[in-house]
């Protein structure tokens, strides 16, 4: 059985070699290509590494704001009905807070480099 390279690994080594080799041979279209490759690696990267935590986090916070457990997609699904219907609003106590945490996280894995993460805190 093999352990190692993990995929995350894998992922990373792929990324690194189109950054730091290839990237710097191309041109035009194919660099630009290249680029968006590598940015579609490092989101895939931080969804091996980051994505399980924060889902997590995203249900538990559901489940707060809801008061029972489900799935994840059936919680959104329901936080939206309650949403729409005016059950739930920005004075519900810990809404604000999901919303901005499951923001701040999905920016993480997708854009982490994106400037409007400094509302949150990040650094």
């Amino acid at each position: 059985m093999m352990d190692q390279p993990s995929i995350l690994e894998i992922v990373e080594v792929v990324k690194a070699f189109l950054e730091q080799r290839a990237m710097p041979e191309l041109k035009g279209h194919t660099a630009f290509h290249a680029r968006v490759s590598a940015n579609a690696l490092g989101i895939v990267a931080r969804q091996l590494r980051d994505g399980e935590a924060a889902a997590a986090k995203e249900h538990a916070g559901l489940v707060k704001l809801l008061g029972h457990d489900g799935t994840i997609e059936a919680l959104n699904r329901e936080l939206c009905l309650q949403i729409r219907s005016g059950a739930i609003g920005l004075e519900t106590p810990g809404f604000k807070e999901h919303l901005a945490g499951t923001t701040k996280d999905k920016l993480l894995i997708d854009q982490p480099t994106y400037g409007g993460l400094r509302q949150f805190g990040k650094t």
